[in-house]
């Protein structure tokens, strides 16, 4: 009886204190801007890859911000570090990425990465 009560506390012991995570991505243009852009030709060079973050953290399921406005701040905090305003370049192949941390029941973390790659036009 004892061995059965201690296996049974262990297991809940496990089960409480382990955690899990998962990733996922989207690698779809999900830009609503339109641009008539010729990419055959070469008048345009990648400069580099820029990235945003957002993180919202919920304990006991109370806290955090909806996904759309992390999607928002993530792209906005890679729009910031792109430093493109007034200048020939724009970021393309826009990806999402979503990234959860689960302690059952007690704590949820999920983050949001948007990236893309700054282009610039030389023509």
């Amino acid at each position: 009886m004892r061995k059965l009560k201690f296996l049974a506390i262990t297991l809940f012991v496990m089960i409480i204190a382990s955690s899990c995570g998962s990733h996922r991505g989207a690698f779809i243009n999900n830009n609503n801007n339109t641009t008539q852009v010729e990419l055959s030709e070469k008048n345009f060079e990648v400069v580099r890859k820029v990235s945003g973050q957002s993180t919202a953290t919920y304990v006991l399921g109370i806290g955090g911000i909806t996904n759309k406005s992390l999607i928002e701040n993530a792209r906005s905090n890679m729009m910031s570090n792109a430093d493109i305003i007034g200048s020939s370049k724009a970021i393309i192949n826009m990806t999402t990425e979503s990234h959860s941390t689960l302690v059952y029941p007690f704590f949820y973390q999920k983050t949001i990465t948007v990236s893309g790659y700054v282009v610039e036009f030389t023509d």
